[in-house]
This record gives C-alpha cells, structure tokens and sequence, in this order.
C-alpha cells in the first residue's frame, strides 16, 4: 500500500494516460522505461490537439489575433519554468529541442568563447553521452582536457576524487548530471558547485532525469547552466531548456543565425536581439510548448513533492524484490536515487532478457543507455534498466520480478 496515495487516487492518475490501457503481445503493457521517454496525459495530447485546430500560427512576428495567441502561449511557458526552477527572471530561459541541444548550445556558445588549449573540463563517469561527446568535439577543436571523476562501486561519484582533481587543475568547467540515467544515483551537485566555484569553474548540470522527480532550484544548487528535456517529464518530444545565469547569456554569442535572433540585419553587418532569443534561431516548436505548459499543470496538481515521494515507495519495493532474485545483480546502490533499477542478470545477454520481457507485455530498457563509459566502469556491456513514474504500481514491479524469474528457467 501505499503511504503517499490511496488505491483511488493511483486509479485515477493512471486513467489519465491513454497508453496504459493498451496490450502489447496480448498483454496488458507495463510500461517501465520512463527515464527515457514518460508517457503523456490526455490533457498533454489535448492541449497540443486544440493548439493546433485553434490557435496555430508562428509566434513573435505578427500582429493578427493567432500569433498573438500563439506567443501568449509559448512565452507563457518561460515564465512557467522561470518559476518551477526558481530562475531569477524569465530571461534566464532558453528553449531548444531538449537537453542535448541545450548542452551543446553551451558547448558551441560559452565553451568556444571561454576555453583555450590549456584550459581543463571535468566530466563524470557516469555521464549521459550528451554530456560528455560535446566537449569531446570542442576539445578536438580548441584543445583542451578532459579529465574524468570517477565512480565508486555504488556508482556514486568519488567526491574525495572530485576535489583533487579541482585542487590539481583548477578546471574551467565541471559537466555533471544531477541524477544518472544509467543507476538512478543522485549525485550532491549543490555541495560540487560550491567546491567548483571555489576553485574558479562553473558547473552545468544535466537536470533531465532530476527536474521531472523532484523540486529543483537553481538557486539553491548554484549551479551555472542546468539542462532538462520536456519528454521526460509528461510532455513532448522536441522541447528542451537550457536554464543559464543571465549575465552568462548576456556575455555568450549566437550559435544559430537566421529569424527571430536578431535585432538588424543588413549585408554591414548583423546586430543580435537580446537573451534569451538570441539563442532561439528559427521558428520554435510552439506546439510542443503548449504540450509542456499542461505537463506542468499536471504535474502542479499532483505535486512534485508527492511525485517523489511516491516514487521512493516504488524504488524501495523494486530493490526488494528484485534484490530478492539469485542471479540478479543491481548495480546502483548508493543510498540515494531515483526511481531507477539496473541490474545484469547471470548468464543472459540483456538483449536476450528485455526481448523476453517484452512478450510479456513488460516494457524496460536495455543497452548501454547511452552512457558507454559507465558501462565500462563496472564491467558490463548494458544493463536491465527499470523505471518508474508516478503512475507505476507495485504490482506492475511485481510482474517485473516474475518475469525475470520465468526468463531465467527458459533462457539461463
């Protein structure tokens, strides 16, 4: 049972989201791969829906009834996130196609303005590739360092490590997710920033599995720049943000030329508009930005804070009875994460076992999860990967483990 919402409230939150109601392979589905992509509500794919029957039209640019409508809404969504992040002002927000855009965004803007050859970026472990193959591409540029902090066996990241590295090469930058998608470890970022700036870096945060399950600050985790995607947290596919001090926005160049970044345009030259639009190229995708705006809502009135907890329910069960499986190793086991388990099983490719899962109508995530060099770390080509949302039952954790039982009769 659990302690955050009766049996009711659970019902109703799962009836909102159409997709629970299908079967896969004549099963009915158990959908546990939301740290790659959440599933949507109605009120997302309805709100999309009547945006583009009523109120299509570009936004910034025209002074008839549907742009003006069409701009109401998409900018109505920047001062949403503004809020939600605690960001000092709307102009702190930039919107790109999500959060691997956003960190290159910096990469290609901040980075190729502020590093030099001799210059030293640190980068976990544990990184999403998004956070890592972009300053790899910069640095075959510039020339600069990339030095890694490494992971302990629980895959967290080695903090004793970490201040060692900021002691020895006084970095120009530390790239870090704030919750890794491969193990589900949050790591302390508000304690590594204060370290970073201490010794003179700025910190970018990935924030894509960490801003869908629980109150972020900016503020309060001092960060630089903090990147999420709107996929991941109930909404849709293409929309990203990039949250940036503003008088770091103020001080990066454009990365993208063309429509709405400038402020004149002539064949003497190009004056560029103001943060945040002047890294907003192009026409945006202001469907999705209505889809975000009624992800927000949802996840508004159920609460974040409830969100989390109740997935803290759900992680704890998993561990449980999983754990619980001989054979099953889980790997991630520092004391705190987020509702995500990956584990390996003994003697089964997890190619083999999410294939298996599948006709069993359970949906997980198998593979590397784009983060290779975690994968090395702890010996392993990929891994099992289940992930919860606050719509996942224990029952469905249940089905999970019996799964995993049937395919280790049939296939170990």
């Amino acid at each position: 049972m659990s302690a955050v919402f009766s049996e009711a409230e659970i019902a109703e939150i799962r009836g909102r989201f159409p997709i629970l109601s299908r079967q896969v392979h004549g099963k009915p589905l158990v959908y546990l791969d939301n740290a790659a992509s959440s599933q949507v509500p109605s009120s997302v794919i309805d709100a999309m829906s009547d945006f583009e029957r009523n109120h299509r039209a570009n936004v910034h640019r025209g002074v008839h009834k549907l742009s003006q409508e069409a701009t109401e809404v998409h900018e109505g969504v920047r001062d949403r996130v503004a809020s939600l992040l605690g960001a000092a002002c709307r102009e702190e927000i930039v919107f790109a196609r999500g959060a691997t855009e956003a960190i290159n965004l910096v990469a290609c803007t901040w980075g190729a303005t502020n590093l030099r050859p001799d210059s030293v970026v640190l980068v976990g472990e544990l990184e999403h590739h998004a956070n890592l193959v972009p300053w790899q591409i910069l640095s075959s540029r510039i020339g600069f360092r990339i030095e890694k902090i490494p992971a302990l066996d629980d895959a967290s990241l080695d903090q004793a490590a970490y201040r060692a590295l900021l002691e020895r090469h006084h970095p120009a930058l530390v790239a870090v997710q704030h919750v890794s998608n491969a193990f589900g470890t949050v790591h302390p970022v508000a304690d590594m920033a204060s370290a970073a700036h201490a010794h003179g870096a700025l910190i970018l945060v990935d924030g894509a599995q960490s801003v869908p399950h629980r109150s972020v600050d900016v503020r309060a985790l001092d960060c630089d720049f903090l990147a999420f995607s709107a996929h991941k947290m109930h909404g849709p596919t293409g929309l990203g943000v990039l949250w940036a001090r503003k008088e770091l926005l103020d001080a990066m160049p454009p990365w993208q030329g063309g429509g709405d970044m400038i402020d004149k345009v002539s064949f003497s030259g190009t004056t560029f508009h103001e943060p945040p639009w002047r890294f907003e190229a192009g026409t945006p995708h202001y469907v999705a930005a209505a889809g975000l705006h009624a992800a927000l809502d949802f996840l508004e009135e159920i609460g974040i804070g409830r969100v989390h907890a109740r997935e803290q329910e759900l992680l704890a069960h998993a561990h449980e009875v999983l754990g619980a499986i001989p054979g099953l190793r889980i790997l991630g086991t520092a004391p705190d994460k987020e509702g995500v388990v990956s584990f390996v099983l003994d003697g089964i490719h997890h190619y083999d076992a999410g294939m298996f899962l599948d006709q069993m109508g359970i949906a997980v995530r198998t593979g590397h999860h784009c983060a290779q060099p975690a994968m090395e770390r702890f010996g392993v080509t990929g891994t099992i990967r289940a992930s919860f949302s606050v719509f996942t039952t224990e029952e469905e954790i249940d089905r999970l483990a019996a799964g995993v039982v049937r395919l280790q009769r049939v296939l170990a």
